[in-house]
């Protein structure tokens, strides 16, 4: 038998070439799946690479919102309220190209009074925790927070997430692979390194889609006549709100209320932009 540094080739600088052979094709068949999976989205016009159906988002939003309401405390048992957030969430949908959209929205209030928060899941379902809800004094402040998350399903946001965690996932298993040497422990800080390059890259694609939530937040809001302005209002809110606790911007999926601001601004005076 061959002993076994004989019989693992290595290159310069000590890797394995099966190895590095092995991470190639990882990198090959990861670039090939999410590049090979392009859709132009009907609402936005956007090229966008996605691996899953509408079939299957609607799915997976159904399936997963009995567990996200159970984690903030299940449903608000106020009907009042929750028609509410029923009508203003609908108003929404019908009155912009959101009712063009393939999905079934359903707006549901939580029953969570201390978390400030508003999430969509893949599909159309949306929901607004009772401490935000509260805390909001008008009408168009609510519109406000459901058009951003409205935005979120229309732009398709939690299946680029996807492809590209699946992406990313691919990519940094085939660096650890590459670069890690079990014969040398400290290798396992570039393995590590990657994982959170990876991770951080993730982060900040979070943060785009945020900013054109509130984009189309903005053109939703104005198509189903309510005043652009208060998702302006909504920032302030989401401002003081997290006074003191707001993470730096770089290291956060959402981005700083105050800067959102001016990228509000400036979407109100273009609203000529906004999809028909």
């Amino acid at each position: 038998m061959y002993p076994r540094q004989a019989y693992q080739t290595r290159r310069r600088g000590g890797l394995p070439l099966g190895r590095l052979l092995i991470a190639g094709l990882i990198v090959i068949s990861s670039l090939i799946a999410y590049f090979g999976n392009s859709e132009e989205n009907p609402i936005t016009g956007e090229t966008q690479h996605v691996g899953i159906s509408v079939e299957q988002e609607i799915a997976l939003g159904l399936q997963a919102a009995p567990e996200m309401a159970d984690q903030f405390g299940g449903l608000d048992p106020d009907a009042n309220a929750q028609a509410i957030v029923d009508d203003v969430g609908q108003q929404i949908v019908a009155g912009s190209p959101a009712g063009r959209s393939p999905y079934e929205f359903d707006f549901h209030l939580l029953a969570d009074n201390e978390t400030i928060n508003a999430f969509a899941l893949p599909g159309g379902q949306i929901f607004i925790t009772r401490a935000l809800f509260d805390r909001l004094q008008r009408e168009g402040e609510l519109a406000g927070v459901l058009g951003h998350e409205v935005g979120h399903v229309v732009g398709r946001h939690s299946a680029e997430r996807i492809a590209k965690a699946q992406l990313t996932e691919g990519l940094t298993g085939a660096v650890v692979i590459a670069t890690y040497d079990p014969d040398n422990p400290s290798s396992a800080g570039t393995a590590q390194m990657a994982v959170l390059i990876g991770q951080l890259v993730n982060m900040r694609y979070g943060r785009e889609d945020e900013l054109e939530s509130d984009v189309l937040g903005v053109c939703f809001l104005n198509d189903a006549g309510y005043d652009p302005n208060d998702l302006i209002q909504v920032m302030r809110v989401l401002a003081e709100a997290s006074q003191g606790q707001a993470p730096p911007e770089f290291f956060s999926t959402h981005p700083n209320p105050e800067n959102r601001i001016e990228q509000i601004q400036n979407a109100i005076q273009n609203l000529e932009q906004c999809p028909n």
